[in-house]
């Protein structure tokens, strides 16, 4: 058999163990992409009751034990319009896409510092917000900007300085709750320490 006959006769094999493979495969987060927006860290830009650019970890990709809403809260807010709120009777404390939340990751320099900025409230609901650099798939040095250990009562607002591990090419901003309870967060901002203003 020669080298060409044995690939083709390969491909078919390859071809239905990537199908079986992906079978398996669930989604994990839910993506409304619109580039004219940007970061939409105040959350004043959605489509199907989400907010545009942020992967969101919803009731459709939450299966096990997640029983939540996602509001956009337009009566309790601190910048624009509306604030973005996690309404949780029951999740998992695991976090990542096995909890209610909301990540972000965008194009950062190896190196660099930025300030990671963001207001925060919880009414009984335990969370935690990581920073972190991302290479390929790899998150890179992930930090612990704020958890519900600090959570004060009424809205708090959090200043986080973060410097970009090396190989890093992409910041990653993860907002995760990790218990019952309601969960709001606005006017997230993600930028380089010397234009920070």
């Amino acid at each position: 058999m020669s080298h060409r006959r044995a690939h083709r006769a390969a491909l078919p094999a390859a071809v239905l163990f990537a199908a079986l493979f992906c079978v398996g495969c669930t989604k994990m987060s839910e993506l409304i992409e619109d580039e004219s927006v940007g970061m939409n860290g105040g959350f004043e830009h959605a489509l199907e009751g989400l907010p545009v650019n942020w992967l969101v970890f919803t009731p459709e990709t939450v299966k096990e034990g997640g029983d939540f809403d996602i509001i956009l809260d337009t009566t309790d807010y601190k910048e624009g319009r509306q604030s973005l709120k996690f309404l949780v009777r029951e999740c998992s404390a695991m976090g990542g896409w096995h909890s209610p939340g909301i990540a972000r990751e965008y194009p950062a320099l190896s190196g660099e510092a930025y300030l990671i900025r963001f207001w925060i409230k919880s009414e009984g609901s335990d969370y935690r917000v990581e920073i972190g650099g991302v290479h390929g798939w790899k998150n890179l040095e992930v930090e612990t900007v704020d958890s519900s250990e600090h959570a004060v009562d009424g809205w708090k607002h959090v200043e986080y300085e973060f410097t970009m591990p090396g190989e890093s090419e992409t910041i990653r901003f993860e907002l995760n709750a990790l218990s019952p309870g309601s969960l709001w967060v606005d006017d997230v901002r993600i930028e380089p320490v010397g234009q920070a203003g």
